[in-house]
């Protein structure tokens, strides 16, 4: 059914499989789009009492690959695709009933940080790195990162990390609670994952999805109004000529010469 990754559903867990180790899971237009479709999915089943998300792969997840860069910053019908589906995975990881466990054996840069730090239970190898460097690369942190990191970790930490790109290990994460479980190994993270998605799946499952429907209330109205400001920051931010500096720096291995504003 997809191209990218992996659904199946077994018992009452949904499991979701990020499949591209060789690309480190980077995102393109179509991991984008059957991300949006593949939660989309597992939203609609009666029968999920929890959701387990990993990848194949040395990577977690990447961020936006440089020719998916480039085709949104040509294409401004991709952008327009591309805006949409965003809001909806985002809106999506924050606002389904079931608890969502995810298993980080590998980096998890960019995007892939902000589906990291939106999910509910995060069990991550301890020298994995965790980053947002969308401002690094002339771009807007604007894929919910602003609003993931501030709910996991504190606005003040999350200003400090996404104002600069910065990475920290996972071991530094869970010190302040963007880590939940700690694991030695790589090999260790999803059979901890695992374990932990079927205690949840064992217990009352109204119980469960009514605790979690009271956290996603949360945010809710906070996250409506500051995740389409960031969407469209980003967007605008995608055309600029800082952008294609950035990609053209990162090619060549130089520092960047910036002077939009």
């Amino acid at each position: 059914m997809f191209q990218s990754l992996g659904l199946e559903i077994e018992g009452h867990i949904g499991r979701l499989e990020f499949r591209r180790p060789n690309e480190f899971n980077a995102f393109d237009e179509i991991q984008h789009r059957e991300f949006a479709s593949a939660l989309a999915q597992l939203r609609q089943n009666q029968e999920i009492r929890v959701i387990l998300m990993h990848a194949q792969g040395k990577a977690f997840l990447g961020g936006g690959n440089f020719d998916y860069l480039r085709q949104l910053r040509d294409d401004a019908d991709l952008r327009r695709r591309t805006y949409q589906e965003a809001y909806d995975i985002f809106s999506l990881l924050n606002d389904i009933s079931v608890p969502i466990v995810v298993a980080v054996q590998g980096h998890a840069l960019g995007f892939g940080a902000t589906i990291v730090t939106s999910c509910d239970i995060i069990v991550a190898w301890q020298d994995a790195k965790i980053a947002d460097p969308h401002v690094k690369g002339g771009l807007v942190a604007g894929d919910g990162g602003v609003l993931s990191w501030s709910a996991a970790a504190g606005v003040n930490r999350a200003k400090r990390m996404l104002l600069t790109g910065d990475a920290i290990s996972a071991r530094e994460a869970y010190a302040f609670g963007l880590v939940t479980d700690l694991v030695a190994t790589p090999e260790e993270a999803y059979p901890t994952a695992l374990a932990l998605a079927q205690r949840i799946a064992a217990l009352p499952p109204m119980a469960v999805q009514g605790t979690k429907r009271a956290f996603n209330a949360l945010g809710k109205q906070r996250n409506s109004a500051a995740l389409e400001t960031s969407l469209l920051s980003e967007i605008a931010s995608i055309t600029s000529d800082d952008l294609e500096e950035a990609l053209k720096a990162a090619t060549e291995k130089r520092p960047g010469v910036f002077n939009n504003r």
